[in-house]
């Protein structure tokens, strides 16, 4: 039997960052906090916790602040069937950045909890479910991890897009495969395959692309419009720019469709369906089929 005072000690001090912090916000001494932490990892025979500063989880810690985590949100929605009471519950999730950029946060509010989102390209959010880090992920794979199910969303659409400018400076006779590998890309990460993969299906080769990481959607597309470089924005952040003639695609109709996959824990299936849901129908809206 897990020692959930214990467990409670560890999900602070990995969201806090500090035995100070987490004793502070349990009401208990720093030393208090430490001799959770110290028996439960005495129990385990494993390390939960980088000292840092600042404090961060092992994997197994941050496995045991997920189990927490799904106990609380299973008893806050079993109180909420028989009485109403009670505070929010933690509800961990990993998301890609541009469904939290564009159409992911008005689902937010299907669910009475505090959301803990950890953002992650949609081709690697699985990775934080088969951990057993997270409840539910949105992910571009459609193959479940055991224990899991997978409910298809949509596919959200990429457009290759540079400024006029950048345009006829690197691409004067239109699209190449030389001119790819000379002119910069813009970059989400290094996990962010999208440019690649768009370079891909117009040349028909695989390409190294030079270029800059900016990782986040937003400053990204911001990026982009400036000139610093070439990328893939989402059509639904890039169409003002369309519109107005501050962005241009590389190559005419040659958009990237990247299908999307709303995973989820069966253990968690019934307490997450209100989100399900909201998810559901906000991708049918947002997405295309």
């Amino acid at each position: 039997m897990l020692d959930y005072a214990a467990l409670a000690a560890l999900s602070e001090i990995i969201r806090r960052g500090s035995f100070e912090a987490a004793a502070a916000a349990l009401g208990v001494t720093p030393s208090a906090v430490s001799q959770r932490i110290k028996g439960l990892e005495e129990r385990l025979g494993q390390v939960l916790i980088h000292r840092g500063p600042p404090a961060s989880g092992t994997e197994t810690g941050l496995r045991l602040m997920q189990h927490l985590d799904q106990v609380r949100l299973l008893e806050t929605t079993l109180a909420a069937s028989l009485r109403p009471t009670g505070g929010p519950a933690v509800l961990r999730l990993a998301v890609n950045a541009d469904s939290l950029a564009t159409w992911f946060p008005p689902v937010m509010t299907a669910l009475p909890v505090l959301y803990d989102l950890v953002v992650d390209d949609q081709d690697h959010a699985r990775d934080w479910l088969r951990q057993g880090q997270v409840s539910a992920a949105i992910s571009s794979d459609p193959d479940p991890v055991p224990g899991c199910d997978a409910l298809p969303l949509g596919a959200m659409r990429y457009l290759a897009l540079a400024t006029p400018d950048f345009l006829a400076r690197h691409f004067p006779d239109g699209v190449t495969e030389a001119g790819l590998r000379a002119a910069p890309a813009i970059t989400f990460n290094a996990k962010d395959a999208l440019q690649s993969r768009w370079a891909q299906k117009a040349t028909g080769r695989r390409l190294h692309l030079p270029g800059h990481l900016i990782p986040a959607s937003e400053p990204f597309a911001r990026a982009v419009e400036l000139g610093l470089g070439w990328g893939m924005i989402p059509e639904s952040i890039a169409a003002p720019a369309l519109h107005q003639g501050r962005l241009q695609p590389l190559v005419p109709d040659l958009p990237l469709d990247v299908a999307l996959h709303w995973h989820v824990q069966r253990a968690m299936a019934p307490a997450l369906a209100p989100l399900t849901a909201a998810i559901r129908k906000r991708a049918a809206a947002e997405l295309r089929p």
